[in-house]
């Protein structure tokens, strides 16, 4: 009896090693978080159908999470920072909701949304899960843009600001009268774009003649450090990023941060980490979750991101944006916090063969590593499919298939949606087996990422569609990760770094390698702080133009490509 048990447990473990390929639980995530992101309506846009989140605030509550996002008609609930499910309220107040602000206190979630043109009411629950929200009074008036943020000796304060005119503001709130703002309003800080090249509006800190917009502030305390965070330059841009001033007090006087925007990600297949919030989560590690640009319909149509998050022994705020679109860790991964896995992008421009194509939709776009290029088939029925040559066995440990809303025709929070696919791969091309099975999925996941937990080896990755919600099958790309075979790139010679009589701007260049994908431009203001990046392919040179005029720098680069990273290059100072 105990041998047929002991067969029956082995035969057991070999059916789930075989046939359960997707992780129940997730140890790592890839950005863009993938949640069920809402359909957006606008009256001026109405009809133009697109998905989009941004403007995330998260806050712990009973050790567990909650992210409140613009205009999502509702929130999402996590356990670990991992897994979002998202929560229809009982009490209905989020419809129309701008760039929410939220905050723990005691044993209720406080929540306020932006309206620059009305009052505005601080709602409060002691039962997120449920929603029945009560409001107070609506004694809020004009805030676009706000952040709650309650002391440890109870004193309470709203900021605000979204404007290419005027700073970020602060009142305090008194609790004992529901809240009731202080006649006193408090300016703070607003752009210096002459002196942060960061802050400069346009694409690539272009300078255009419209100011930059500061916006979304954000308050945490560190120990005895107050950390007011806020965005720049614009929501549109894969520019836009977080920077932030410290005082020892939530009024100032506040000190600009030598490392800004400490929250930065212009590079890679998705771009953006501004107007975001930052949260203590598991492990007592912190993370920062930002607005990420997707700008295909139109320049509000955004993902959320989340980046590990630290305080160094100066206190220096730092977001770990660096190779910031690839998977890391999860939240909920002991020991690791949220670093980089190192596995790396096995399906960058490699050969694809498709089912079909609608249009000049073509499949290339499929693996070009950019999220606002998209192939469409000609149907989206079950018998579109797409192939990918890696040109060579490479072991498989992560696929994301990030969907597009070509003509999605959707609006709102459409009960129901759903996708379902399967990811076969192979070595031969003949023999086929099972990386990813979707085939019977009920959820709605734009942005699917699934690790393969037996790390099969394969040359030939094949996607097979099921369903999709939309009236077309459309995905900007199938991204592969895992570990090839090969060599590890060499360390990159003849990097340069040339500071602009501007000082705003530098121009960096370095000799390209054969034997790379891509680069990571590294910098900051110590040769042991060099928390920004840059990630770019198929290029020798970057004009940098997010410099700070009083600072200098150290930089330093490193080559990649699918079999891992090379060494970084030796780090130059630059006055």
């Amino acid at each position: 009896m105990e041998g047929y048990k002991t067969t029956i447990i082995k035969v057991t473990m070999l059916f789930f090693c075989f046939y359960g390929m997707v992780s129940a639980q997730k140890t790592s995530y890839c950005n863009p978080i993938n949640i069920d992101y809402t359909y957006m309506i606008y009256n001026a846009y109405k009809d133009l159908s697109y998905r989009s989140g941004a403007d995330p605030a998260v806050v712990k509550f009973k050790n567990e999470y909650y992210m409140f996002v613009t205009r999502s008609m509702g929130y999402w609930h996590s356990e670990d920072l991992n897994s979002w499910k998202f929560i229809h309220p009982e009490k209905w107040y989020f419809q129309g909701s701008n760039a929410p602000a939220a905050f723990n206190y005691r044993d209720s979630i406080l929540y306020v949304a932006g309206d620059p043109s009305g009052q505005m009411s601080i709602l409060y629950t002691d039962n997120p899960k449920k929603g029945d929200w009560k409001a107070t009074p609506g004694i809020l008036n004009n805030l676009q843009d706000p952040a709650l943020f309650i002391d440890d000796n109870g004193e309470s304060y709203i900021y605000w600001g979204s404007s290419n005119k005027f700073p970020v503001r602060a009142k305090k709130l008194d609790k004992k009268d529901r809240f009731k703002p202080s006649e006193d309003t408090y300016e703070l800080f607003n752009l210096d774009p002459k002196k942060h090249g960061w802050e400069r509006f346009g694409e690539n800190h272009s300078d255009t003649i419209l100011g930059g917009y500061i916006e979304g502030p954000w308050m945490n305390k560190y120990k005895d450090t107050y950390y007011l965070q806020y965005a720049a330059p614009g929501t549109e841009f894969s520019v836009y990023g977080d920077g932030v001033y410290t005082s020892k007090s939530p009024l100032g006087p506040f000190e600009y941060a030598p490392n800004n925007p400490f929250s930065y990600k212009p590079g890679g297949f998705v771009n953006g980490a501004g107007h975001g919030s930052t949260v203590q989560g598991p492990n007592d590690v912190f993370w920062h979750f930002s607005s990420m640009a997707v700008n295909v319909n139109i320049g509000w149509e955004r993902r959320i991101g989340m980046f590990p998050t630290f305080f160094d022994a100066d206190g220096v705020m730092h977001s770990n944006t660096r190779f910031g679109d690839y998977p890391h860790y999860a939240p909920n991964v002991l020991d690791k916090n949220g670093a980089f896995t190192g596995w790396m992008l096995l399906s960058y421009k490699k050969p694809v063969t498709v089912s079909s194509t609608l249009e000049n939709f073509d499949g290339k776009n499929l693996v070009d590593e950019n999220v606002k290029t998209y192939w469409v088939a000609e149907t989206n029925d079950e018998s579109q499919w797409i192939e990918i040559d890696l040109l060579r066995s490479s072991e498989i440990k992560a696929i994301q298939v990030n969907y597009n809303d070509y003509k999605s025709n959707l609006y709102g929070k459409v009960p129901g949606l759903f996708h379902q696919y399967i990811v076969e791969g192979s070595v031969d091309k003949i023999s086929w087996f099972t990386l990813v099975d979707q085939l019977n999925n009920t959820n709605d996941v734009p942005n699917d990422y699934n690790e393969v937990t037996t790390h099969q080896k394969a040359r030939f990755i094949r996607f097979k569609n099921k369903h999709v919600p939309m009236p077309y099958l459309s995905i900007s790309d199938i991204r592969v990760f895992g570990k090839g075979n090969g060599k590890l790139p060499k360390s990159v010679s003849k990097f340069t770094v040339d500071r602009d009589e501007d000082r705003r701007d530098a121009q960096i260049s370095w000799n390209a390698r054969k034997d790379a994908a891509g680069y990571n431009i590294l910098w900051g203001i110590a040769p042991d702080k060099l928390y920004s990046s840059w990630l770019v392919y198929d290029v020798d040179s970057l004009e940098l133009k997010s410099l700070n005029t009083d600072q200098s720098y150290y930089f330093a680069i490193e080559a990649f490509n699918e079999n891992g990273v090379s060494s970084k290059s030796k780090i130059i100072k630059v006055e």
